[in-house]
């Protein structure tokens, strides 16, 4: 790739978010965050083309985002617990076995910062696959131990017997990607983003993270994903001001 059309650090990250959605069928891909969303939509534009886009709301869209049909609230429910669903949630902390909190900071009587809340977490977690991306890592977000438990991370899951339907693919944020296979269902490093080193994610992480001796490099998005990318997905380039080098 030559260095006119050498890849973002935000770029990788589209690219490692499309990543969630590969082989996945025709499923209802539910972004949550700008990243996200140009993800999904790069992964149904080339090797997902099965994918069903919604608009975050009551709408399957296209790849432009026009409006295709209508997905009534009991239709999106049945997808859910019927596994029909990838969704890409944020985190405002997850721990090494994915426990996600999203509701609060601090002790649940006297919280000190008050977030949005449970929402479907705990739904979504235990019947459909849920990733989840972090736009800025630091140990403020990869803690030792969530504040809350908004979605459920594989120990809480195997500790309550609920484990059939419970998948987290993979965690995306701008430093790297990481699945749960380390041990007892850990958090791994899986790859970094170029000009990421091991260490620097380390050092951001507020909890001992599995790595191999040799972790690779995301990988490099072709010429016509990046092509998707600048001028007909985020011609814009907002992905420029979600992740920041």
């Amino acid at each position: 790739m030559t260095a006119a059309t050498a890849a973002t650090r935000a770029e990788y990250c589209v690219i490692a978010c499309a990543e969630a959605w590969r082989d996945n069928g025709e499923v209802l891909a539910s972004p949550m965050g700008l990243i996200p969303s140009c993800g999904a939509r790069l992964a149904k534009h080339t090797f997902s083309p099965d994918l069903l886009l919604t608009d975050g709301e009551a709408l399957l869209v296209g790849l432009d985002g026009t409006p295709e049909g209508w997905l009534p609230y009991r239709r999106h429910l049945t997808m859910v617990t019927g596994g029909r669903r990838h969704v890409m949630m944020g985190a405002s902390q997850i721990d090494r076995y994915g426990n996600q909190n999203i509701s609060c900071i601090g002790d649940w009587e006297r919280p000190s910062r008050q977030l949005l809340g449970v929402r479907g977490a705990p739904v979504n977690t235990l019947n459909n696959p849920v990733s989840y991306w972090v736009p800025r890592h630091s140990p403020r977000v990869f803690v030792e131990r969530v504040d809350m438990v908004s979605g459920v991370g594989h120990d809480r899951a195997e500790a309550a017997g609920v484990t059939r339907f419970h998948r987290l693919p993979r965690v995306v944020s701008d430093l790297g990607v990481f699945d749960f296979t380390g041990p007892d269902h850990s958090m791994r490093l899986a790859s970094l983003h170029p000009g990421v080193t091991v260490e620097q994610v380390r050092a951001a992480t507020g909890f001992e993270l599995a790595a191999a001796d040799d972790v690779p490099y995301t990988r490099e998005p072709t010429a016509g994903e990046l092509r998707l990318i600048r001028e007909v997905i985020d011609p814009r380039g907002l992905r420029d001001r979600e992740v920041r080098v």
